[in-house]
């Protein structure tokens, strides 16, 4: 199978879905914004070619270059795995004629409004919601849904952009500050009261062949937005074990049936609360933050490669052990600035140092990011355990224990 891959070189991590293609016997041909030559010698020799564009978001220089590699070759597959890709991948596939996640779907799981319109339709239980283009219907849906509501890009990932608003001032300072910044149309929400987290799959022709359930602690505006909070989130290894997890997967595979994603790696998030569950948003691609470094090290499988043998034959090759479950806590310096030292880490690695998965301490004297960059913009501990409740108490222990300061 010839599977043309966007943008081999960046993130850093872009890499492993090249390998992981090469080892289960895909022919890659790259397209991407780097030199050849500035790809590591393992990469470069994992690919079949390389055509190197200005822009992978361009439509027409993807297209171009996808069409120069169709004249050389078939071409079975175009993947793409980083939001930003996912629709000039799905716009030069119905040029081009390889099959592929539709454009339609993956503007559903971009355009927030639309998305959850589509899944009303269909009895998906989601927030109330609309699209926007002039403050005054941003007005009129507050009077119509009442307060909070959250506000953010029309096609934002994850909490970037995103505004919580619970009054009237708030919400006419979150107004003049999406006009500042340029936005143009903007999702506005219901606030959905209830526990945040996610629901991972690898999927092929609409079935589910893998999948894992997350949790949130705290939820993710909460965390994005305080400083002082050490967030968390973990994927479980009890999916068997309830009621509840059966009922966030079949409402993932109602989601993924709904948009026909056909065959994709998924990322959906939910909350649970006094009203249920509820969907929140979908992206047809893998989910970022590490996630599927979590999923390898508690299953005992490196799913980058069984991500790569459903894309390559059709079908999975290793099941998933749940062995254990598997976390990631954020450690955030006390202020902005450089990082100025640690404490704690000794300790914390004497206590627990057998369910360690890896550690991320930027040295003394490296610039500090903003607290809403992220759960891996600073410093962070990956542990595993068998017992989920053991391994929540063990991060929310590494949370107090390590201290980053910064300077």
């Amino acid at each position: 199978m010839n599977i043309v891959f966007v943008e081999p070189g960046f993130p850093s991590n872009q890499r492993r879905f090249v390998l992981a293609l090469a080892a289960v016997g895909a022919n890659v041909i790259g397209v991407g914004e780097s030199e050849e030559w500035h790809l590591d010698d393992e990469l470069r020799d994992a690919m079949l070619g390389y055509y190197k564009v200005s822009n992978v978001t361009n439509q027409r220089e993807l297209t171009d270059a996808v069409q120069y590699i169709q004249s050389k070759m078939w071409v079975d597959k175009l993947e793409a795995t980083v939001e930003a890709h996912t629709m000039p991948a799905a716009q030069v596939r119905e040029k081009t004629g390889i099959p592929g996640t539709s454009v339609h779907a993956t503007w559903l799981c971009r355009d927030k409004p639309s998305m959850k319109e589509a899944l009303r339709k269909v009895g998906v239980p989601t927030a109330a919601s609309t699209a926007a283009d002039r403050a005054s219907e941003i007005w009129d849906f507050a009077a119509e849904v009442g307060y909070p509501l959250i506000l953010k890009p029309r096609a934002g990932a994850g909490a970037q952009g995103t505004t919580r608003v619970d009054n009237d001032t708030e919400l006419a300072h979150a107004i003049t500050v999406f006009g500042a910044e340029g936005a143009t149309s903007i999702a506005v929400e219901e606030f959905v009261e209830g526990h945040e987290g996610f629901y991972d799959t690898i999927c092929h022709d609409n079935e589910v062949v893998h999948d894992w359930t997350t949790h949130y602690y705290p939820n993710v505006l909460e965390a994005m937005r305080t400083r002082w909070i050490s967030p968390q989130f973990i994927a479980t290894n009890r999916m068997s074990d309830s009621d509840f997890y059966d009922e966030v997967a079949e409402l993932g595979h109602r989601v993924i049936e709904a948009f026909d994603i056909g065959t994709s790696a998924t990322h959906m998030e939910w909350f649970y609360g006094p009203k249920g569950l509820r969907f929140s948003e979908i992206g047809c691609r893998p989910p970022g933050v590490g996630c599927w470094d979590l999923y390898t090290a508690g299953n005992d499988v490196d799913v980058y490669r069984e991500w790569a043998h459903v894309m390559t034959h059709g079908t999975k090759e290793r099941e998933m052990s749940r062995a254990y479950s598997a976390g990631l806590v954020a450690l955030r310096p006390d202020r902005d600035g450089v990082i100025t030292g640690y404490s704690g880490i000794e300790e914390v690695m004497g206590r627990y140092g057998q369910w360690v998965i890896d550690t991320h301490f930027p040295h003394v004297g490296h610039l500090t990011q903003a607290v809403e960059a992220g759960y891996m913009a600073n410093a962070y501990v990956r542990l595993k355990h068998p017992d989920y409740d053991v391994l929540r108490g063990m991060l929310d222990d590494v949370g107090r224990t390590i201290h980053v300061y910064g300077g």
